[in-house]
């Protein structure tokens, strides 16, 4: 009957829904055997925000009530006797059974009512057991409530203290930096003294030396510049030899010492010093010793020469013969600014003051209206295009229109880090504070504020985070969320949260900003909210198409880079969109290796990317002019659509892909696939190339792929991403209807049931959907679900320091090891060196260990070819989420069980469990979905029985990332609410059935 009814709930569910999962069927049930009649039972349903009060689901919970075996009604109809009239008629039962039997009808009724009665007696302990065991369930659920408050209310007592005593805090960090610092003994204090001193007379003299040699140069050419045609004395004459005589003797000097350090060995500095490419010395002016003129006389021996003939066959041919593009121009997007208008270029713009440069900005002209429109109105939406000033400009507006008194904040969010990041140094740099300070930015695992902040960029994210311990935005009395038309998952939910705080708080101004055309539909989703509209700064672009589709579009993007650089006048820069950081660096390596053999022949070409992960001091460079007599290429991912503008920027290569997360609601399994753009991004890209002046935009698909295979807007991200950490976040904030939540695009409720569940799963909701202590605590954390619950489950098992290190290792999204092409050999020897038995986790947390041991060397990194700036990274997110530990209120202990940790790992990701079947393929144990390990992990060359891993990634196949070796019984131990017996039972174990054998006669027989 069990089976059945499961079955029929299963197909309901997919005609209701569309969807179904044997954990929703079994939740669905124990609702319906809880429930004392359909109404009840609609309710609770309606209360898990699953489903909605329909005709098709009061026949559902109709049937369903039906259906069910009632155990509350079927014991009122038969329990009618009292307690003791059952003891009596046991007594008789038993007295009875001591007669002679005299007849089959005494037998028959003396053995049937003590059946009955013990039925009876069983149905009523069951009664009693289920009402003791109900009784006992709602009391955990109103501790763990209960539980649940006093943290919220710890947490945010404690953040108000911290608010408090924020002035007092650098008092408490002085002193407890002094007591450190009287700790260090008489003697260490002399020495290091003494050392410092010793070290900072070198630098002073070497300091010296160089602004006295300047200084000098200077009066020498002031002497060659006003005095060269003038009547001088003999004095004069002397003087102005001795100087000039001075100088070269320094120069000589200098040469000698650059010789000396290539004749012998000379002591590199202890900290290396980025030397900047223009103050470099052609390699053949340096004098070189004998071992490198020997190498260069072999290399030159082994280098093959042609004769005469071939010398004038120029290597243009390899770009311009054989493999060049061939373009057809479509049409002219036109401009918006007239060509005789004032524009700066790179070296008038040097010239000219920051406040010359706002003022040069189109929204300039607007400010007055601006500020008439935000007094005026409590909402507003404002239309601008990329380059037009008003993610830099609008902010300081509203500073110095008198919005940050009493110590108000104006925020502004971004949908990506650099975005943020970038313009926050931009406007400290144009207010003239240093940034952290008044102006400051919070991205994930990095908070560039103060106390003193009062323009604050932050991601969509961190905003949304804000709400947890500020659900009124008190603080704020400005919130801008911009670039709102790239509709990021984040962004979707604070228009719904802001829209409801801006009808509680009538003081507080809303605006929100967009680069494209359909800023209609946000006004009518902030209830016909009024438009201001701020047009840009273009110029005409040409669009060009291929003439046939591009089989490889990297190659065909650097074909196209050296073609544009061959034959286009300078300046103009080129900016190239790619899917990411693999594309982009494969890129650079090909430009660098192709535009090597031109040598001198063709004007320097410098490659610059930009994309997430880039730290944000190398970042910078795309904004730096550049130099005279060459170009500079930048290869972005669609950072570079609208969130980042760069000056300089004529031509655009646009090979039409990006990357976009998807969730496939039936295998639960989230992928990054890379997907052709929409026409609004294809518009948005080539507008790039006409901010300075007329640009060129270089399409690397057909005009007929553009019209047919491209969709007009993007797919929001809330309709094609796991909803988990957004639910959760939701719940946090005490938002329980999600079903009917203000979206502006409503998500699937496929989704949003898969993601109650996964929350269900990993205990952040009870079974009415209500948050637990667990996710509450959860919630705290910037992480994913899984992750945040794993890091819980280390106080448990007694391993949190080393979760922590785990966590920040994997949340880094970049490869910790890199493999040169020259060094392939080398680089796998280094890095099969940390593996450790047990998984790649393991492994990580042993590189984190032993570069903490180095006292966190960047040497010992290039040594072992570990990627430096990852390591940073980790190390800082490691920090933060430290602090949150505290927070949480979690201990930090540490433990060298690997059982421990490999437990804690998989009571976060069990959801993402793979075991090895019969035919030797990984298949995840619920959707029975195959897998494969990824080549770089240390178990690929080992079969386990059964994995977790990390995430999946879809390249050629579905690979498992960071991936560790767990026994199936700890998925009981740390779900037993999720995995059946039967689904972790290990076949390869089975014992064969007993054979009876045969005797040799009867072989024969046969």
């Amino acid at each position: 009957m069990g089976a059945f009814l499961e079955q029929w709930v299963n197909d309901e569910l997919y005609t209701l829904m569309g969807c179904s999962d044997r954990t929703a069927v079994q939740f669905i049930l124990a609702l319906a055997r809880k429930s004392t009649n359909a109404e009840n039972l609609l309710e609770r349903l309606r209360n898990t925000d699953t489903m909605d009060d329909t005709p098709a689901v009061r026949k559902f919970t109709n049937e369903l009530m039906a259906r069910i075996p009632h155990a509350a009604a079927r014991i009122e109809k038969v329990i009618k006797p009292s307690e003791a009239e059952l003891r009596a008629k046991e007594i008789m039962r038993l007295n009875r059974g001591l007669k002679t039997i005299e007849s089959d009808d005494e037998e028959d009724v003396s053995y049937k009512k003590p059946k009955e009665v013990k039925k009876a007696k069983n149905k009523l302990l069951v009664k009693e057991s289920a009402s003791d065991e109900m009784d006992r369930i709602k009391a955990e659920e109103e501790q763990d409530l209960r539980e649940r408050d006093e943290l919220a209310a710890r947490i945010r007592q404690r953040d108000k203290e911290r608010t408090r005593n924020i002035i007092t805090k650098s008092e408490k960090k002085a002193e407890e930096e002094a007591a450190k610092r009287l700790k260090l003994e008489t003697k260490d204090r002399s020495e290091i003294v003494s050392q410092l001193r010793e070290e900072s007379r070198k630098q002073y003299l070497s300091k010296r030396k160089d602004d006295k040699l300047d200084e000098l140069e200077k009066i020498v050419e002031d002497d060659e510049h006003f005095f060269a045609n003038e009547r001088l004395t003999k004095r004069e004459k002397l003087d102005m030899k001795y100087r000039k005589d001075i100088l070269e003797y320094a120069r000589q000097h200098e040469r000698a010492a650059d010789f000396l350090k290539i004749k012998r060995y000379h002591v590199p500095d202890a900290k290396v010093k980025s030397v900047p490419v223009d103050s470099l010395e052609d390699a053949d002016e340096i004098p070189k010793g004998d071992g490198k003129r020997w190498e260069d006389d072999r290399l030159a021996a082994a280098i093959a020469k042609y004769g005469a003939k071939d010398k004038k066959r120029d290597v243009f041919e390899m770009v311009l013969d054989d493999e060049k593009i061939d373009f057809i121009k479509a049409f002219q997007m036109p401009g918006t600014s007239d060509l005789e208008e004032k524009t700066f270029s790179v070296a008038e713009k040097k010239k000219i003051t920051l406040a010359e440069t706002r003022k040069s900005l189109p929204v300039y002209a607007y400010r007055d209206e601006f500020i008439r429109a935000v007094h005026d109105h409590q909402v507003l939406i404002i239309e601008g295009e990329t380059g037009s000033g008003k993610t830099t400009q609008l902010p300081q507006y509203l500073y110095e229109a008198g919005f940050c008194v009493n110590k108000m904040k104006v925020g502004c969010t971004q949908p990506r880090r650099v975005a943020a990041m970038s313009v926050a140094t931009r406007v400290a740099e144009e207010m003239g504070v240093k940034l952290g300070i008044e102006v400051g930015y919070s991205i994930r695992f990095e908070d560039c504020t103060s106390e003193r902040t009062v323009v604050k960029y932050m991601t969509d994210g961190m905003l949304l985070r804000e709400f947890l311990n500020e659900p009124d935005l008190a603080s704020y009395s400005v919130i801008i969320i911009d670039e709102a038309h790239e509709r990021t998952l984040h962004t979707d939910v604070l228009f719904g949260l802001v829209k409801d705080i801006a009808r509680f708080r009538k003081d507080l101004k809303l605006l929100i900003s967009s680069a494209t055309l359909d800023v209609e539909k946000f006004s009518t989703f902030f209830d016909d909210a009024p438009i201001l509209r701020i047009p840009g700064r273009r110029f005409p672009v040409d669009i060009y198409y291929t003439k046939a589709p591009e089989a490889d579009y990297i190659d065909a993007a650097m074909v196209s880079i050296l073609q544009i650089h061959l034959t286009q006048p300078l300046p103009g820069d080129i900016l190239v969109f790619l899917t990411g950081q693999d594309e982009i660096e494969t890129l650079m390596e090909s430009i660098l290796e192709r535009t090597k053999y031109f040598g001198k022949k063709i004007k320097e070409l410098i490659v610059l990317p930009i994309y997430a992960n880039l730290p944000s001091d190398l970042q910078a460079k795309i904004f730096e002019p550049t130099p005279p007599n060459a170009r500079k290429v930048v290869l972005a991912t669609n950072i570079a659509e609208t969130s980042v503008t760069i000056d300089g920027i004529c031509y655009v290569i646009d090979p039409g892909f990006s990357k976009q997360n998807s969730f496939d609601a039936r295998s639960g399994v989230e992928h990054l696939h890379v997907v052709t753009i929409s026409k609004a991004a294809a518009n948005q890209r080539a507008g790039r190339a006409g901010r300075t002046g007329p640009g060129k935009c270089f399409r690397l698909y057909t005009a007929w792929a553009y019209k047919n295979e491209l969709e007009d807007q993007p797919i929001p991200e809330i309709q094609r991403t796991n909803l988990g950490n957004v639910v959760l976040m939701l719940k946090s904030l005490g938002i329980h209807d999600l079903v009917h939540f203000d979206y502006l695009d409503p998500p699937p409720q496929e989704t949003l049931v898969i993601a109650l569940e996964q929350l269900y799963a990993l205990g952040a909701l009870n079974h009415r959907g209500e948050l637990t202590k667990l996710g509450r605590r959860m919630a705290e954390f910037p992480c994913d679900p899984c992750m945040s619950k794993m890091i819980i489950a280390s106080e448990k098992y007694g391993c949190s320091e080393e979760i922590i290190t785990i966590a920040g290792m994997l949340s880094c999204n970049a490869a910790v090891f890199y493999r040169p092409k020259a060094l392939v050999i080398h680089a796998d020897a280094a890095r099969k060196g940390f593996w450790v038995s047990g998984g790649d986790h393991l492994t990580l947390l042993n590189v984190y260990n032993r570069w903490r041991d180095t006292n966190y060397s960047s040497q010992w990194c290039m040594e072992n070819f570990v990627q430096y700036r990852t390591m940073k990274k980790a190390r800082d997110v490691r920090d933060q989420l430290e602090g949150l530990l505290e927070r949480v209120e979690i201990d930090q202990v540490s433990s060298n069980d690997s059982i421990a940790i490999r437990k804690t790992i998989t009571a976060g990701y069990f959801y993402n469990c793979a075991k090895l079947d019969s035919s030797g393929h990984y298949k995840t144990v619920k959707h029975k979905h195959t897998v494969h390990i990824h080549p770089n992990s240390c178990l690929f060359e080992e079969t386990p029985r059964w994995m977790i891993y990390f995430e999946l990634v879809f390249t050629s196949k579905e690979f498992m990332r960071e991936v560790i070796e767990i026994e199936s019984s700890w998925l009981t131990e740390v779900a037993p609410h999720y995995y059946r017996a039967k689904e972790l039972e290990d076949s390869t174990n089975r014992k064969m059935p007993k054979q009876t054998g045969k005797a040799a006669i009867e072989l024969s027989s046969l």
